[in-house]
């Protein structure tokens, strides 16, 4: 699977780890940046840049870290046909893949561990989305509309 990583200066660190993990387990990772950790960026920059990777077809999915996952959602979010969630926990991961077709998973590097952020993104990638949610999910589409 093709996914597109991004973070701000907060998720460098976190996302360099998860990049790693994404490419020795068989992904195709493409890292939108930042790279440096000490120099300070905007993190709607880059969650836009992830969301928009999805939407284009250039991704299948995409990852986005900031200090606490909510500004790269709210950034990420802001693309039309992106559906990102803040994941905190493997249920969370599973459950936005199976329940609400999540196209961007985002994660809180001052909040949430390496290792519980890898498990987390691992049973996200391996859930299914389910068929039965696409009333729900259409109306989401709809909402994509109201942005134009």
């Amino acid at each position: 699977m093709r996914i597109a990583i991004g973070s701000d200066h907060a998720g460098v660190v976190l996302k360099t780890a998860v990049a790693s993990h994404l490419t020795r387990i068989g992904h195709v990772v493409d890292d939108l940046g930042p790279y440096d950790p000490s120099a300070s960026v905007d993190y709607p920059d880059f969650g836009a840049a992830v969301g928009r990777a999805v939407t284009s077809g250039e991704a299948e999915i995409g990852v986005a870290i900031c200090g606490s996952g909510i500004g790269m959602a709210i950034a990420a979010n802001k693309i039309a046909g992106v559906r990102a969630a803040v994941i905190h926990d493997v249920t969370e991961g599973r459950l936005a893949r199976q329940h609400n077709h999540a196209n961007v998973v985002c994660f809180g590097a001052r909040t949430t561990g390496e290792a519980v952020v890898i498990d987390s993104l691992d049973a996200f990638l391996e859930a299914e989305p389910e068929a039965r949610h696409a009333a729900r999910l259409d109306k989401l589409t709809a909402l994509d509309a109201e942005r134009a």
